[in-house]
Order: structure tokens, then C-alpha cells, then sequence
């Protein structure tokens, strides 16, 4: 608990620390009350001073455990001990509104990595790499908010898959006190490596790379013009493409993937013979991206498709990594979580019960917003793939405080993998994706403390198509068809086939203004009615009105008014259930219709949201772009367009394969919806280069040349990549180099390429003097290698004129495969290398390889 026992002397002088709790506390003698301030985003206490004690007498504070001292000067003579202890006095704390940057900086992105349990600032260079034993806390504030996008700030804690516990705790912590500062309107991320969210990855468009081990000093993240790099990086993913450092052998490749050698001043991109042209195309995307960004864009780049045609690069592949025997295994599938998953949602009501916390399952799919309590906290199960916790305004500082806790603690109760993603939403910043988990949702104020207790009328704006050019994204909303430049004829006396129309129609009248009216020619028979809307029968002898009982005064008059431009003929007015005789007539005698009231649908506060689809197994899977623009559009790709009036398919020019499924998804998407979307909604398709306004002006921008100008995988491939000037250059690059042992801080490993130029300017280690090997390829082996490597039984207790061909008799060791390495050695061969010499040189003896 707190305790404090201080001698101030007025109260008043705390009233300029405003940030945080005052806390008071009683002393023992009549000097009165006590007020101590703890600073929540401050590592330290603020001890606000009055006149009776010594301004001087601080003393430092460890671990969130405050220890002050002060001496009163005052007539009783007390001197005083007071000993400040915070609820949690392991948590960190730290002055975080100094490192929090400005929102109006140029930049929407910004980092931190944990380090020594403090958060350090990640350079923008660095952006995009993220080391395995470490967590980081990544911040997102739009600059300008978007018509297709929200205004919320995303704040994300990142954890490592080998960062250890304090770490986590740390990266919680400051991600919570963070969000003290930045206020509610913060949606909260928890992102585990590997399994991170759509969102997360939707800001690094080069893709993510996950980087070994851990990092000494953030000011060395990435080094640009680095040469003296040696690793083999595996590509995968769909949309979003994440690089992950793996062990340098061929054991790592499959039939499937990218993989990506990068030696520094050659990066060799290998695509799997199982790849797809997609796949090539967005990992050659993020080898360019890593040769920009951390080369300079000066290391050469070539490109394995078919490794007969690509012997030279093979052979330099071949002499990092030894020779490769036997076939490649397929990629394990990624495990991707498929719609009707995602349908299953389920929410759940959480508060205490005196000592204990109660979880209590409310409402399954389609849930309704009223559900949600603005005192209460709830939780959202999305079929395991996601976890939101919704915390109301009126819900406790307690409550917010432990919302991750909770979730975690839901999600080991329901054995989820602790890898399961969290989001915690407070009131009023809810994201795009939460609120499409409801059949309804609207933004507007409530009129009590529930939140479906009223709607506010919004403020209508009258359209002035000439702004349609200007503004696109009107078009998009109001679903107009082009900018209304032409010619407007209200006629309808024509099908659409230019043919005479029948002289009986049926027109179904939708809305309650001039702004949001639409009228529909829908089947002229009895089931098409609905009791809800107004329907226009227009026959050869008079105009029927005819009104639903469900529907409203604003209705009628708007009907009345499309009555006029509909039929000049005089109009009759029917009541529902006072039809005449000769009504029932011309629709073809009675039927069965819709007779539910259904609600005006308010669609306003539901977002666009943009999709790449793909089936891998045979199952619907939709990958999110959170934060998209027309870049995100690729030829290769279909991707969907949910704008909830409509949905939207957009087919890539080169999507031939997959274009005959474009429609069974759509129809799948609404099908297995968790808000219990209309099956009738309409599925527009879209093709690349041939996009209609209602699509474009979803987009911030729109560039109508923009195909023209983007060069395809395969121009790159024969442009640039494939020009016979670009290999001479890369293969004149390699026979410059010669092979030898990589030396680099004590450490012996695997072949690397040394660069013959000075090693002061390439950044990588010469071999030995006087040597004059040039590359070679590993056929020469006396015996196919096993697994990467050779049979321990050629090489322990071995003379050096007994060893195969090509083995250096200094470094037998090496040529063994890592698992006989380490069966025999009891470590790994980066264990082993890492050891001082003379500890190398003793077990060699012991083992029989010196």
C-alpha cells in the first residue's frame, strides 16, 4: 500500500500537479494531513514542497520504490521518514512524455525497442527489423485521416519469440502508461512474433524481417553500407511478406518459398520450383527493399528461377552452403485462419464479484451494439483467431489498467495458444474491424447510458455533382455511377434493351430525404413487397402509392415526390391491408411477402475495408490491408472491397487462374460474416485498369496511368535484373572474390565469399595471403555430402592426405553435419565457434579432429 507520513503545510500547493491521484495520508501528531504525489508517467515521486521541511532532501529511487526524507524546520522540531511505495514496485517507469514524440511530426510511425527494461528510440532506418530476443512498442498516429480510414491512434507491443519475462512485463507496462499519455482514443495492440496482425504488418509495406538474437546498442539496429554480412533469410507470406533469419544450410529450403542469400555485396534470391509468380514478385519486392535500405542500393541482386539456367549463381549458393542432395520437402502450411472461423464470435461480460472476476457469456453472432454497457467491460472471442476487450468511458481506471491481464488470462482458460492476438478498444475509438463484428453500428451520441438508446440526425449536405471530379470519394458514397457530366433523362419507358417497357412496373422507394433516396424497378409481383418501404405500381390506367405499415412520414413524402418523376398518371394512395381489388390485379393475385420491420440501416460509421483473397486449402482466406491505397493493388492479386453497401471485386489482369472463384467468394464472405450480412448485398466485379468511380473513390488517391507505369516480375526480371550487362557485372563481382574461412571476432564458420578489394571498404575479411583459389563449385566431394555435410567417419582421426578432396585439414569439424556436429561435439557449431581458441583446439584433440 501507499504510505506517507510528511508534515506539509497547505494543501493548496498541490493543485499545480494535475496529471495524476494525490495521496493522503494521516499523521500520528497534530501537524494535519499529508499530500504526496506520484507522477504516473515520471520515474520518480514528486514530492510537492511546502515551507516546513528541507527542499533538499531527496533520495533516489530504484525499481518504482521510493524512498524520501525531510527534515521539518518548524517549531515542534519533527523530523520525519517517508517510505513511498507504488502498488507494483518491480514495474519500470519512466519520463515518457520526453520520449514521446510530437503527433504533427512528418512521420505517422514510431518505435521503441526495450532495452535493460528502458525504451530506447528505433531510427526510422531501422523500421521494419525486429530482433528475436527483444519486445518493442510501435506507435501509429494518422497524420491526416482518411475517408477510408479512422482517426484513432494504434499503439502495438511487440514480443519477441525468445524475449524473456521481464522484458514483456516492461513492454506492458510502458504501453499501458503510454496510453495514460495519448488518452483513450488509442486502440491497444498485443502482437506476438510470427502472429502478428493485419494492422502491424500493414505499415511496413517493404515487409518485416526478424533478425537473430539480440542487439547490444540501438544505435547499431542497422547499419547501412554494412558488407560483412553473412545470412540466409526465409520470405513467405501473401500481402504481407515477413523474412526470417534461419540457419545457414540447405536444410532450411523448400519446395515453396523464397529464400534469400544476402553475402553483403550479393544478395542470390532463390524461388522454390513450387512458387508461385505472386510470390516471386513480392519477395524480389522485399530483396530490393533490403538492398535500398541497408546497401545503399549498391549490392547486386540475382535471381535463381531455374538453377540449370542460373549456374552461376548456384555455384556460388553452392560454395556458402555446401552441396545439396536429396529433394526438397514442401513448406508447412501457414496455418491461416479461414472465414468461417473468424464467423464464430461470441461476447462476454467481465466484472468482479466481491474477490472474484466473473466471465459471463452474453450473445452469440449477429451481436447488436446495445449489448455493450458504457460503466461495463467486455470481452469478444473471435473464434480464438482475436481477443478484444471493450472497455466502456465510465468503466474504472482499475478495470482499464488490467485489461491485457484479463485477456491473457481468457486466453489461457480457453487453452488458445498464448500467441492469440489482443486488442483492447475503448469506447469511441473502436477500429473498423470491431465494428463490423455488429449487425449495426453508429457513432453517433446516445440519449442514455446504454449505447442504442437514440440516434442523432446527421447533418445533411446538398450534392452538387459538379464536385464529383474534385471529389470522388462522393461518387464512392452516394454509389453515382460517373461525375454527372452528361445529359439526365428521367425516362422510363424503355428497357433496358431499348425495347417498349410493360405497362405494368413495380418501383421499390428507399429513404426519408432528397439525400439518401433511391428507387428500384424490382419484379412486378406480389412477393417483392416489403412492409417496411413504399412501392410505386405504375399501370396502364393510374399510379398506385402503395405504403408499408412499417414505413415513416419522411418515406411518404419523399415517395410522393418520385411519384411525379416516375408517372405522369394520377396517383393513387393504398394503405397495407386496404388494397382494391383491381391492386392485387396487376401484380398477378396475392403472394406472401416480407412483412418484419426491419430498421433503417445507418452505415455511415462502417469503414471500407480491403482484402486479398486466396484459397489455399479450398477455404476462403482474406488477408487485410488496413491502411490501403491504390498501391496495394496488384496485378497478381483479387482482392475484395467491402464498402458494406456493396462488395467489390477486383481482378488483377494476371489473376487468370483464380478469377472463375471471384464470385463463390464474395458470396462465401457474406455468407460467413459474423454481423449476419444481407445475402442480397449487391457483388460488383471490377477489372484492372477498367475501375468505375463508386470503386475509385474509396481510395485517397487515384492514378488512372498508374498500370502503365508499373513494370511486371517479368519486365523487372528481363529489364534490369535479367540485362546481360547486370549479370557480367554480378558474375565479374564473384570471380573477384576467393573462398576461404570466415574469421570475424574469433569466431570460425561456414565458407563466405572474401572480397579481393580492401577490407576497409567492403567491410568483409580477406582470406588467407597468398592464396589463389578461385570459386569453384562442391562436385569435386570425394562423397556426396549427407544433410549438408560429410560422414563423420572420413573425417575423425583422419591424416590430412586421407581427407576427402577440398577439406582443410585445420577445420575437419566443419564439414560435419549439424546434427552429427552436435552428437559429437554435445553443442552447436555456433556454440562451438564461439568458445575461445585454445578451448576449440582441446576438444578437437579429445575428438579426434585435430
Amino acid at each position: 500500500m501507499f504510505k506517507a507520513y510528511l508534515c506539509p503545510q497547505s494543501s493548496a500547493l498541490f493543485q499545480e500537479c494535475n496529471q495524476v491521484p494525490v495521496y493522503k495520508a494521516s499523521m500520528p501528531t497534530s501537524a494535519g494531513p499529508v499530500l504526496v504525489c506520484l507522477h504516473s508517467c515520471v520515474h520518480r515521486a514528486l514530492l510537492l514542497k511546502g515551507t516546513g521541511y528541507d527542499e533538499d532532501a531527496w533520495e533516489s529511487c530504484r525499481h518504482g520504490e521510493f524512498l524520501l526524507a525531510a527534515q521539518s524546520t518548524g517549531s515542534q522540531g519533527l523530523r520525519t521518514l517517508a517510505l513511498v511505495s507504488s502498488l507494483t514496485p518491480t514495474q519500470p517507469r519512466m519520463d515518457i512524455s520526453k520520449g514521446l514524440p510530437a503527433t504533427k511530426s512528418h512521420s505517422d510511425l514510431h518505435i521503441w525497442i526495450i532495452e535493460n527494461l528502458k525504451m530506447v528510440p528505433v531510427p526510422e532506418s531501422a523500421y521494419g527489423n525486429f530482433f528475436e530476443e527483444h519486445c518493442y512498442i510501435i506507435l501509429h498516429v494518422p497524420q491526416s485521416p482518411k475517408a477510408t480510414q479512422g482517426a484513432s491512434s494504434d499503439l502495438h507491443y511487440w514480443i519477441g519469440k525468445t524475449a524473456d519475462a521481464k522484458a514483456q512485463d516492461a513492454a506492458g507496462t510502458f504501453t499501458q502508461q503510454l496510453r495514460e499519455v495519448l488518452g483513450d482514443a488509442t486502440v491497444q495492440h498485443r502482437e506476438v512474433q510470427g502472429h502478428e496482425s493485419d494492422c502491424f504488418h500493414s505499415y511496413f509495406h517493404g515487409g518485416v524481417i526478424y533478425r537473430k538474437g539480440g542487439l547490444a546498442s540501438a544505435v547499431n539496429h542497422v547499419e547501412t553500407n554494412l558488407y560483412n554480412v553473412r545470412r540466409l533469410l526465409h520470405i513467405r507470406g501473401k500481402k504481407h511478406m515477413s523474412a526470417t533469419e534461419v540457419e545457414l544450410s540447405w536444410n532450411s529450403f523448400n519446395k515453396d518459398d523464397i529464400f534469400l542469400l544476402d553475402l553483403g555485396k550479393v544478395m542470390i534470391q532463390w524461388n522454390g520450383p513450387r512458387s508461385s509468380i505472386s510470390k516471386k514478385a513480392r519477395g524480389l519486392s522485399l530483396t530490393c527493399c533490403l538492398q535500398e535500405r541497408e546497401r545503399g542500393g549498391r549490392a547486386q541482386i540475382g535471381v535463381v528461377d531455374d538453377q540449370v539456367k542460373a549456374t552461376d549463381f548456384m555455384e556460388i549458393m553452392e560454395a556458402v552452403l555446401g552441396c545439396r542432395v536429396g529433394n526438397l520437402y514442401a513448406a508447412i502450411p501457414d496455418g491461416s485462419i479461414n472465414q468461417l472461423q473468424k464467423a464464430n464470435v461470441r461476447l462476454y461480460h467481465v466484472y468482479e464479484k466481491g474477490e472474484d472476476l466473473v466471465i459471463q457469456e452474453l450473445a452469440t453472432c449477429p451481436l447488436t451494439q446495445d449489448l455493450l454497457h458504457e460503466e461495463d467491460c467486455y470481452i469478444l472471442d473471435q473464434g480464438g483467431f482475436r481477443i478484444y476487450m471493450w472497455q466502456g468511458r465510465m468503466s474504472s481506471t482499475q478495470e482499464k489498467k488490467a485489461a491485457f491481464s484479463r485477456a491473457l488470462g481468457f486466453i489461457q482458460a480457453k487453452g488458445y495458444p498464448t500467441c492469440t492476438n489482443v486488442e483492447v478498444v475503448n469506447q469511441g475509438a473502436e477500429s473498423a474491424a470491431f465494428k463490423q463484428l455488429f449487425r449495426t453500428w453508429s457513432d453517433q451520441p446516445c440519449r442514455n447510458k446504454h449505447l442504442g438508446g437514440g440516434i442523432g440526425k446527421r447533418n445533411q449536405v446538398k450534392l452538387d455533382a459538379g464536385k464529383l471530379r474534385s471529389q470522388p470519394e462522393l461518387a464512392a458514397r452516394l454509389r453515382l455511377v460517373d461525375d454527372g457530366s452528361g445529359k439526365v433523362e428521367g425516362s422510363t419507358g424503355y428497357d433496358g434493351k431499348g425495347q417498349p417497357a410493360s405497362a405494368t412496373r413495380l418501383f421499390h422507394v428507399q429513404g426519408t430525404d432528397s439525400f439518401n433516396t433511391r428507387t428500384m424497378e424490382v419484379p412486378t409481383r406480389a412477393s417483392a413487397l416489403n412492409s417496411s418501404d413504399i412501392f410505386l405500381l405504375v399501370t396502364a390506367r393510374l399510379c398506385y402509392l402503395w405504403f408499408g405499415k412499417g414505413c415513416s412520414g419522411d418515406q411518404r413524402e419523399m415517395a410522393r415526390t418520385v411519384a411525379t418523376v416516375i408517372s405522369k398518371k394520377n396517383k393513387e394512395t393504398v394503405l397495407e391491408g386496404q388494397e382494391p381489388p383491381h391492386f392485387w390485379e396487376a401484380l398477378g393475385g396475392r403472394a406472401p411477402y416480407s412483412s418484419k420491420k426491419s430498421l433503417p440501416e445507418d452505415v455511415s460509421s462502417f469503414q471500407p475495408r480491403l482484402f486479398e483473397c486466396s484459397s489455399p486449402v479450398g477455404q476462403l482466406v482474406l488477408t487485410e490491408v488496413v491502411f490501403f491505397s491504390q498501391d496495394d493493388l496488384d496485378k497478381y492479386d483479387i482482392m475484395l472491397l467491402d464498402t458494406w453497401q456493396e462488395i467489390f471485386l477486383w481482378l488483377g489482369e494476371a489473376a487468370s487462374e483464380q478469377k472463375k472463384d471471384a464470385v463463390a467468394w464474395g458470396r462465401e464472405y457474406l455468407k460467413t460474416h459474423p454481423a449476419g450480412r444481407s445475402q442480397a448485398t449487391p457483388i460488383v466485379l471490377v477489372k484492372q485498369g477498367h475501375e468505375p468511380p463508386t470503386f475509385t473513390g474509396w481510395f485517397f488517391t487515384w492514378d488512372p496511368y498508374k498500370w502503365a507505369n508499373k513494370q511486371s516480375y517479368e519486365k523487372v526480371m528481363k529489364g534490369s535484373l535479367g540485362a546481360a550487362s547486370a549479370i557480367s557485372e554480378i558474375i565479374a563481382e564473384v570471380h573477384n572474390f576467393r573462398l576461404s574461412r570466415w574469421s570475424s571476432h574469433g569466431k570460425t564458420g561456414p565458407l563466405a565469399l572474401q572480397g579481393s578489394q580492401d577490407s576497409s571498404e567492403n567491410g568483409l575479411e580477406l582470406g588467407p595471403k597468398g592464396s589463389s583459389s578461385s570459386t569453384s563449385t562442391c562436385t569435386s566431394c570425394a562423397r556426396p555430402m549427407i544433410n549438408g555435410g560429410l560422414p563423420r567417419e572420413q573425417l575423425m582421426h583422419q591424416a590430412a592426405e586421407d581427407l576427402p578432396e577440398g577439406v582443410d585439414p585445420a577445420q575437419k569439424e566443419f564439414y560435419l553435419s549439424d546434427a552429427d556436429f552436435r552428437d559429437i561435439f554435445g553443442k552447436s557449431k555456433e556454440e562451438f565457434y564461439s568458445m575461445a581458441k585454445w578451448k576449440q583446439q582441446q576438444e578437437k584433440k579429445q575428438l579426434g579432429f585435430f
